[in-house]
């Protein structure tokens, strides 16, 4: 089992090594994870490179009878005019080190840190607690794919309750992905994923079934009249609502399980002081959720059935909620997207026939109506549940106009190469952008929702709770087999607004 005490402040302990005169031996060293008592543990240690006396570095260790190195940072040199061994120079150059390896752990990330940049350390706000969850990080990826077995289970269930449980890792992510910027965020994320979706596929080897918790993958952001949430989750750690089967078989399971969700929720808000009231109204920004491979296209193509053969997502559904409802007065929504058209033909055929051994002329008349049914794809729905406000967007089957995230393809359909979801991502009717996301705009599926507030609620700030549910369905592409599947996913998150 994992060591029961908290892990440490590696920040403190860089911030507080004493002048190498006062070393005792050539290096100095922190243990920063045990798996027990009776095994060996993962150390974080300092030391001279290359024996020289000016030049420093830091290397994670599993230190068994001798040290076996897992990690190296890049050398640095001593500042002879700071006072503390390491300076806010070499600081802010172990963050970037720390960012840089992360980054180079994700299969499509090589040769992209020309765009990290960071700005100077003093004017980087809890420098501390970025810089603990930014190496935090890079030892639990360190731990997935370089320590020793005698070290990993239990190391590796000590970073994961660090990462996802403790409060300071959950405000450093916020403050780490500022820093970094949407596109170095997301290149973050795919190599922190395609770590988890390993790790995953390992414990499922030995049956011990691990589930990765959402608040690791999601946090939210309130500022400037906008709500935004970012959501990223391996496919493979989503909770499998339905399949047409147990077993997949292994190209195709390669291919569904290397991809990752992404999603970004935004909202804006404004505040209308009426005579009597006040008004809070949340308009629908922007809606976007993608299915991203966390490998290569060529390895997708080696090991699995391509890379079109991917989850989409089928439905989404959001729900606000003032978590303080003393001052709220009523809640109104707009209306949902229109029900589809229905277009009634009558359709008569007649037919003729001669036999000739009786002389006989035979006339048949047969007459049959036909209905046909103009549906968008995708159906939007508001509707109220007490003071929470529900959003919802289904995908419906263009032929029978069921929902697809609560139906299975008919086998009909899937041999049929001119069914709407084969070839999805190229047809010029597809539900989804080219790359297999959707992306919904206030514009055209969500006008608003608006809370009526008392006016003693003038001058504070109140909380609204985002809760989520995504479902990806997979229905085959280009791929043969009768598979078929769909997983949910489900967040919460904490916004606010000032009544003023």
């Amino acid at each position: 089992m994992a060591a029961p005490c908290a892990f440490p402040d590696i920040y403190f302990w860089v911030q507080n090594l004493p002048p190498i005169t006062e070393w005792k031996k050539n290096s100095m060293s922190l243990c920063i994870c045990s798996s027990s008592s009776s095994q060996p543990s993962l150390n974080l240690s300092i030391a001279k490179y290359n024996q020289s006396r000016n030049d420093l570095s830091f290397a994670i260790n599993a230190d068994f009878n001798l040290p076996v190195c897992l990690w190296t940072s890049k050398p640095f040199k001593l500042n002879s005019k700071s006072i503390k061994l390491i300076d806010e120079e070499t600081m802010s150059n172990l963050l970037v080190n720390f960012v840089e390896d992360v980054l180079q752990y994700g299969s499509n990330n090589k040769n992209n840190n020309s765009l990290l940049k960071f700005p100077k350390l003093d004017s980087i706000p809890n420098f501390k607690d970025i810089f603990n969850f930014a190496f935090l990080t890079l030892l639990f990826l360190i731990c997935i794919y370089e320590a020793p077995q005698d070290l990993r289970s239990g190391c590796l269930i000590t970073l994961k309750n660090q990462l996802a449980s403790n409060c300071q890792s959950r405000k450093a992510i916020k403050l780490l992905m500022k820093l970094l910027g949407s596109n170095l965020e997301e290149q973050w994320m795919r190599s922190l994923n395609l770590a988890i979706t390993n790790w995953i596929i390992e414990q499922q080897t030995t049956h011990c079934y691990l589930k990765t918790p959402s608040p690791l993958f999601s946090y939210a952001l309130s500022t400037f009249g906008l709500w935004k949430i970012h959501l990223y989750c391996p496919v493979i750690a989503m909770d499998v609502e339905n399949s047409s089967n147990p077993s997949v078989d292994e190209r195709l399971q390669f291919s569904l399980t290397y991809n990752q969700l992404e999603g970004v929720i935004q909202f804006n808000y404004k505040v209308v002081i009426q005579e009597r009231w006040v008004d809070v109204i949340v308009n629908t920004d922007n809606i976007r959720c993608d299915i991203i491979r966390l490998v290569s296209e060529a390895l997708m193509n080696e090991r699995g059935a391509g890379a079109a053969e991917k989850h989409f997502p089928s439905r989404i559904s959001l729900q606000l909620t003032p978590t303080l409802q003393t001052n709220v007065l009523s809640l109104s929504v707009s209306k949902s997207s229109e029900n589809p058209k229905r277009e009634i033909g009558l359709e008569k055929t007649i037919e003729a026939g001669f036999d000739p051994p009786n002389s006989y002329f035979g006339l048949k008349v047969s007459a049959g109506e036909t209905m046909t049914i103009s549906l968008k794809p995708w159906k939007f729905e508001e509707s109220v549940n007490g003071y929470s406000a529900n959003l919802n967007w289904f995908l419906h089957d263009s032929m029978d106009g069921r929902e697809v995230f609560s139906s299975k393809p008919s086998k009909i359909s899937l041999i049929n190469p001119k069914a709407w979801f084969k070839d999805r991502y190229s047809s010029a009717y597809r539900p989804f952008t080219r790359q297999g996301g959707v992306v919904f705009a206030g514009d055209e599926y969500g006008e608003r929702v608006c809370w009526k507030v008392d006016k003693s609620a003038i001058g504070k700030t109140m909380e609204w709770e985002i809760r989520g549910w995504i479902w990806l369905t997979y229905w085959p592409n280009k791929y043969k087999t009768f598979y078929s599947e769909t997983r949910r996913l489900e967040f919460r998150e904490i916004v606010h607004l000032n009544i003023a």
